[in-house]
């Protein structure tokens, strides 16, 4: 595994629910990624943490390699990969998402 992938696994094996994105919660910069914050805080997310893949070039595309996943936004949660925000806001309105968060 190289030293990005091994930092990746690192993060994604660090938090709960890990949402790599482009931009911040706070300031997304991509509608992808504003629409997977949206769908987390309305699944009722307490603890997320997110990376943002602007800052980080590695980072950004280690984790396409990583999930073997082409786009951003990706969610894992508890160590692994759940998907992009249409998988995302799928998982969502049928409560699967929600579910998954509250176990």
């Amino acid at each position: 595994m190289s030293d990005v992938q091994q930092r990746i696994d690192s993060i994604v094996k660090g938090g709960r629910v890990v949402l790599f994105m482009k931009g911040t919660a706070q300031f997304p910069q991509c509608g992808f990624s504003g629409r997977a914050i949206q769908v987390l805080k309305a699944s009722g997310v307490k603890e997320l943490k997110t990376v943002n893949v602007l800052e980080d070039d590695e980072i950004r595309q280690g984790i396409k390699e990583y999930a073997n996943w082409p786009t951003i936004p990706q969610l894992y949660i508890d160590g692994e990969f759940v998907g992009g925000s249409d998988i995302m806001m799928e998982m969502y309105q049928s409560g699967e998402l929600q579910q998954l968060i509250n176990k």
